[in-house]
């Protein structure tokens, strides 16, 4: 398995819309970054943070505290 977030064109295939709209601050190296890769896939910077949160929250090991 990779532990790489791949991100390739986007598809035309069509998806059901089942979002919720968020606000959220980050740094604006990030945002740069993402824009700067949703310029290059044809996709667009939402789209590609839910996708790195999606990929995070797949990849995520939770280590609770001892006392939990």
């Amino acid at each position: 398995m990779s532990d790489k977030f791949v991100v390739r064109r986007k598809s035309t295939e069509k998806k059901e819309d089942k979002s919720v709209v968020m606000t959220l601050r980050l740094d604006r190296e990030l945002q740069e970054r993402f824009d700067k890769l949703a310029a290059q896939s044809d996709r667009s910077r939402n789209e590609l943070m839910c996708m790195a949160l999606q990929y995070a929250l797949e990849h995520l090991e939770f280590i609770p505290d001892a006392d939990e």
